[in-house]
C-alpha cells in the first residue's frame, strides 16, 4: 500500500506541479525517491517536527497548493494533533495527512507506533475526510481522489508493503463517500476496511464453505459515512459483522451500531474491535490482533 501510494503520487505529481510531499523523518523509498529527486523544490522532510510538517502544508495549501503530510500515522497525526485541528480543520484547507502503517502494523514497535484510535481521532475534527482503503489497488484510488480534491483535509490511513489486491475483480468502481462490495451475498454481510479486510475475506471463505450465502463490503471512506449503503447492508442481510482495527469508540463499528439503532435494523449485529485496552504483547501484527480477540477462529466461533 504504500508503494502504491508513493507510485501514484509520483503520476500525479507529474501532472500537477502543486503537489508537494511534506514529510516527517522519513527516508524516501520507491517512487517516493525518484519524486524526490526529480523534483526536489517539491520535497520538504523537516525531520523530528511533525507539527512544522503540518504548518507548512498549512501555508503551502494557503498559496494553492496540493500538500501531503506523510510520515508514520502516529507521528503525521497524534503529535501534531493541535495543528491538524487549527491549521487544517479549521480553516478547511485541501491537505492530506497520510498515516503509513496505520492500526497495529507496527507491531514490534510498541504503543508508540500503534494508532489503534487514529479513526476516532480524525472524525472528530470538522470538516476532516476520513479515507482508509483495504488494498493497493483502493490505495491507488484514494490516492487519486486526495491528489485532485479541493473540499478540504482528508487524513488517508494506509498500511505499509506486502498487503495483498484483494479488489483486482471487483466489478464496483471505488468511489469517495461510497461503500463497496467486494462480493454479494444474501444471508450475512462483512463491514470492513483497511488491511484487516484479508481476515473479514478469510471468515467469508469459511461462512461460505459452511453453505452461508456471504457480502463483503469495504467501507473505505469513515467520514463521510455511507449511511444509506449501510442502511441498505443492514436490511438485507440476517447478519451483519464488522472487523476493524481500531478500538470500540469512534469507529465503523460504533457508527454502524448508531444506524441499527437509528433505523431499527433487524438483523443481529456482531462487532469485532481492538479492546478498549493497551495490550502487552509482544509480537507480529496477526499475534497482537488474536490478544485483541480478532482471528479468524473467534470470530467464527461467534458467528458459528
Amino acid at each position: 500500500m504504500r508503494d502504491m501510494f508513493s507510485e501514484v503520487l509520483y503520476d500525479e505529481a507529474k501532472k500537477n506541479p502543486d503537489i508537494y510531499t511534506v514529510a516527517a523523518d522519513i527516508s524516501p523509498a520507491g517512487s517516493m525517491a525518484k519524486f524526490w529527486a526529480d523534483y526536489p523544490e517539491r520535497c520538504i522532510n523537516v525531520g523530528v517536527a511533525e507539527q512544522v510538517m503540518i504548518g507548512i502544508c498549512a501555508g503551502l495549501a494557503l498559496k494553492g497548493k496540493q500538500p501531503f503530510a506523510y510520515s508514520i500515522a502516529t507521528f503525521s497525526l497524534f503529535r501534531p494533533y493541535e495543528f491538524v485541528r487549527d491549521d487544517l480543520g479549521y480553516q478547511n484547507l485541501p491537505v492530506t495527512v497520510v498515516g503509513m502503517g496505520a492500526g497495529i502494523i507496527y507491531s514490534t514497535l510498541g504503543s508508540t507506533h500503534h494508532t489503534q484510535e487514529d479513526i476516532a481521532i480524525a472524525g472528530s475534527i470538522p470538516n476532516m475526510q476520513v479515507i482508509a482503503p483495504c488494498d493497493p489497488l483502493e490505495t491507488a484510488a484514494a490516492t487519486k481522489y486526495c491528489a485532485n480534491q479541493k473540499t478540504g483535509p482528508v487524513y488517508l490511513r494506509i498500511g505499509k508493503g506486502g498487503h495483498p489486491n484483494l479488489t483486482e475483480n471487483v466489478l464496483e468502481a471505488w468511489e469517495f463517500g461510497k461503500l463497496r462490495y467486494l462480493r454479494r451475498g444474501s444471508d450475512i454481510c462483512i463491514l470492513s476496511y483497511g488491511v484487516v479486510m484479508a481476515k473479514a475475506i478469510e471468515v467469508a471463505d469459511a461462512l461460505e464453505a459452511s453453505g452461508k450465502s456471504v457480502s463483503v463490503v469495504s467501507v473505505h471512506t469513515l467520514k463521510p459515512i455511507d449511511r444509506i449503503g449501510i442502511i441498505d447492508a443492514l436490511r438485507s442481510h440476517a447478519e451483519v459483522i464488522v472487523v476493524e482495527e481500531h478500538v470500540p469508540m469512534g469507529g465503523l463499528a460504533s457508527m454502524t451500531t448508531q444506524i441499527a439503532w437509528e433505523s431499527k435494523a433487524p438483523c443481529n449485529l456482531h462487532t469485532f474491535t481492538l479492546q478498549d485496552a493497551f495490550i502487552h504483547c509482544y509480537g507480529s501484527h496477526d499475534d497482537i490482533l488474536a490478544a485483541h480477540g480478532i482471528s479468524v477462529k473467534k470470530i467464527l466461533d461467534t458467528i458459528l
